[in-house]
């Protein structure tokens, strides 16, 4: 859950800050922070004006696809699902799992 998969993320080291994010129900944000520590990637998600500029982590196993050209990253969650998730605290470690302990 916290790898990228590799049909999705063909491209390691592409810089994905401010890619668009879609959710497989639409546009739910842009890519805030991500990150490719092994067994510790993510990405976080501002959803700016869809959950009152909410920062979510997503684990970067939701991704399905990443479109460099388009600058998308494409996502298996729902908006719902993305609106449910923890926020995001750089601080704490139940929602950023590379935080220190």
């Amino acid at each position: 859950m916290w790898n990228y998969n590799p049909e999705s993320h063909d491209k390691p080291g592409t810089r994905l800050i401010g890619f668009k994010v879609e959710a497989s129900d639409g546009h739910i944000g842009k890519v805030d922070k991500a990150t490719e520590e092994v067994d510790a990637s993510y990405l976080v998600v501002d959803t700016g004006p869809w959950v009152l500029g909410k920062h979510v982590l997503i684990p970067a196993g939701a991704i399905v696809r990443i479109d460099v050209k388009e600058e998308k990253v494409h996502v298996n969650l729902t908006k719902d699902q993305i609106k449910d998730s923890a926020e995001y605290d750089k601080d704490d470690t139940a929602t950023n799992p590379g935080a220190a302990v």
